[in-house]
């Protein structure tokens, strides 16, 4: 599970995890929602990014989002698949907790990689999507911090 197009130290962080073993990939990314404003401002604030804070409220959100993200998996799936490794994925409107658990169990997955960027006040109070998956999907989760380009 993504939030964000995946860097190219991203690809080479996740398709080297296994050493030479052959993966394959499902990504999942979720558009921003504005649900989740308030929560990402605390965060750009807990990081010294005040700047980020004052500019939360001009990203794209919900539906504006949607073609953002598009592009962003549509990249990743592209850098995954030029390391040779088989990747498919899926924009997630709702409940990424329910469409990742669902996922992992039609694929049986072996583990869950949820890659996002630091989330101070989510992570706090276990509201995360690493700590809400590992309630939920039945395999291992591995939570990693995605890097900036």
């Amino acid at each position: 599970m993504i939030e964000k197009s995946l860097s190219p130290v991203d690809v080479e962080f996740v398709t080297t995890l296994h050493g030479d073993e052959t993966v394959s990939f499902v990504v999942l990314m979720q558009p921003r929602g504005d649900q989740d404003r308030l929560l990402r401002a605390l965060d750009d604030v807990a990081l010294g990014e005040l700047e980020d804070a004052v500019h939360e409220g001009d990203e794209p959100e919900g539906e504006d989002a949607t073609g953002p993200a598009r592009l962003g998996l549509e990249h990743s799936l592209k850098s995954l698949r030029e390391a040779g490794c088989e990747a498919v994925g899926r924009l997630v409107e709702d409940h990424p907790i329910d469409v990742l658990k669902t996922v992992s169990e039609e694929t049986g997955a072996d583990e869950v990689i949820v890659l996002t960027a630091p989330h101070y006040v989510e992570e706090f109070f276990h509201r995360d999507w690493a700590s809400r998956a590992r309630h939920k999907v039945g395999v291992p989760v591995l939570k990693l911090y995605a890097h900036s380009e």
